[in-house]
């Protein structure tokens, strides 16, 4: 009597659990096409103010690529009102901090204040949008700093270089082929009008969603929003081109040296559909299976049993038009690079020839839906995922019933799935080798 008691207790525990993860939130537009998203949480003083650009490295002239990753540095520079090298110093001043973050689709920046200090993120970001000081100081000094993390997290860093090179390879029509952070000498040949031209086409109101999110009066912060982003002119409206790659077809093959490695690796790579299809939930879940944890299939065999990799991986690479799905191997010793892609292609045929078991599957889905909720269990990523699922995915109502998705993932879609997109005639095969 007191085990069902108590599993009664449990079950009632997880339920209430799961209905406290809902996301509650308040969406509109202002009259210049900015959208807003407000969510209220009272539980701590504490708010989020994000502004999530729809612009990236997508978004660029082939001949002037970087220029979003750039403006993620540039737009920290100073406005008007905040004189240049202040930005930083007023955010920690007041007990804040601050970041952005660039992708091939969008450009994302953030600050996280005390709840008392929410009209100064406001205020700051409307600043950002607003008034900004784009000059040739502000250009050189950030040419510079780029030119410094390129070197660090690419140039001089172990196999910093394989996403430059699997996507110029995977895509040869689409602007994914070239990297978010983009080459030197486009932005060394870029002048003063080019990047103001840059600015005032994708940094405007009708481009970009507001969130707020956290301990806020509801109605005082829509007064605010309207004080303070309001005022901001529509730009013009932004259009743009979908650009289709024909299919792969048959297996093509590459190799890269890199100086920064003494140990190879290799890379086996799908073009796979956009991150808003149920084709790519399904990869994502057979990602799961291949990689996730020592209890998944590649490590299992490769790693654990017949330790022939120091090192596994598979993952799905989602982007907003396309997505790349990536397996990976680092051989241990002398085991070679061709035996490493037979054992990973033997553990796809399974996938593609035999059906998950019912157990493995609802492992899958307990794992998926404790990430679900670990997204949304802190305010900072609330207001990141309201942003993207607005933004990207079209379909704000994602951050309460994507789970749904998942869990309707059937056994036979994730075999279906893989004899659609992961044969070999579809991929890219790249071997990254150390350069002698």
């Amino acid at each position: 009597m007191k085990k069902i008691i108590l599993s009664i207790l449990l079950l009632f525990l997880t339920i209430t659990t799961i209905e406290a993860q809902k996301v509650t939130f308040q969406e509109y537009d202002l009259d210049n096409g900015m959208h807003v998203v407000l969510h209220q949480d009272n539980t701590a003083p504490v708010v989020t103010v994000s502004v999530m650009y729809h612009v990236g490295a997508k978004d660029e002239n082939p001949e002037r690529t970087g220029f979003a990753h750039f403006f993620e540095h540039l737009l920290f520079e100073g406005t008007q009102n905040i004189p240049r090298g202040e930005w930083f110093k007023i955010v920690t001043s007041n007990g804040g901090s601050n970041n952005a973050n660039t992708t091939q689709d969008r450009t994302y920046y953030y600050e996280v204040f005390p709840s008392n200090n929410l009209e100064l993120g406001l205020w700051m970001e409307s600043e950002r949008l607003m008034h900004p000081i784009i000059n040739q100081i502000g250009v050189d000094t950030q040419n510079e700093v780029v030119k410094e993390e390129k070197r660090l997290r690419v140039d001089n860093s172990p196999y910093g270089q394989w996403t430059a090179e699997v996507f110029k390879n995977l895509f040869k029509e689409h602007p994914y082929r070239w990297t978010t952070i983009g080459e030197m000498e486009h932005l060394d040949a870029a002048t003063l009008d080019e990047f103001l031209e840059f600015n005032n086409k994708f940094y405007v109101p009708n481009n970009a969603v507001l969130v707020v999110a956290g301990d806020i009066d509801v109605p005082k912060t829509k007064k605010m929003i309207e004080q303070y982003f309001g005022p901001i002119p529509r730009g013009k409206d932004i259009v743009r081109t979908k650009v289709v790659e024909k299919p792969i077809q048959e297996e093509i093959k590459t190799t890269f040296y890199d100086p920064n490695i003494q140990i190879p690796a290799v890379f086996t790579v799908y073009r796979t559909p956009a991150m808003t299809t149920r084709d790519a939930r399904v990869l994502d879940m057979i990602s799961t299976i291949l990689s996730d944890g020592k209890s998944s299939r590649l490590y299992k065999k490769l790693v654990d049993e017949k330790k022939k990799a120091l090192q596994i991986a598979a993952f799905n690479y989602s982007l907003e038009d396309y997505g790349a799905y990536i397996v990976l191997a680092l051989p241990l010793g002398d085991n070679k690079l061709t035996d490493l892609v037979a054992e990973m292609d033997e553990e796809i045929v399974k996938l593609q020839t035999e059906l998950i078991s019912e157990k493995e599957l609802q492992k899958l889905r307990n794992k998926f839906e404790n990430q679900f909720v670990n997204s949304n269990s802190s305010i900072q990523g609330i207001a990141n995922s309201l942003a993207n699922y607005y933004m990207l995915y079209k379909d704000i109502n994602l951050i309460n019933n994507e789970i749904d998705i998942y869990n309707s993932i059937t056994r036979e879609e994730i075999k279906e799935i893989a004899n659609k997109y992961l044969n070999p005639n579809q991929r890219l095969v790249l071997d990254y080798l150390p350069k002698k």
